[in-house]
């Protein structure tokens, strides 16, 4: 299973908008700059992040991008969903795919708790326990 590079972009993103958080929000041409993302892809990123409901402008046409929420109430899976479409490490375990083995397949019951751990881990992971790992990750670059 591989993450879109829209997923792992929209994770940076949000994060840069999370740890630069003020009234006043941060620059989307900041955000390009500081993860190195293209400006016009990143517009692209804040658009599925703010039809997801996660990020918002803070005011008027000159404002940046702030959070919708707090960062403890947004997880890892809300902001993967703003991009996919659930997760799904095999065709089988998708809801809309049959599958006429599936119930007569070994390795069926293995991929779908495989699929449910990974699904666990991106709702149990808030975008608040990566904001603290950010922080201490650049303390001790500085």
């Amino acid at each position: 299973m591989k993450f879109s590079t829209r997923t792992r972009y929209g994770l940076r993103a949000i994060l840069e908008i999370a740890l630069n958080g003020n009234e006043n929000g941060i620059y989307q041409k900041d955000i390009a700059a500081n993860q190195n993302i293209s400006y016009k892809y990143l517009d692209q990123i804040i658009n599925s992040l703010k039809v997801a409901g996660l990020v918002t402008k803070a005011g008027g046409r000159r404002s940046g991008y702030v959070l919708n929420c707090k960062p403890s109430e947004i997880t890892v899976y809300d902001i993967h969903s703003a991009f996919e479409h659930g997760v799904c490490v095999v065709d089988c375990v998708s809801d809309n795919y049959k599958c006429d083995r599936k119930d007569i397949c070994a390795p069926f019951g293995f991929w779908e708790k495989l699929n449910s751990q990974i699904v666990q881990i991106l709702k149990s992971t808030t975008l608040e326990e990566l904001m603290a790992e950010q922080v201490k990750l650049e303390e001790f670059v500085h």
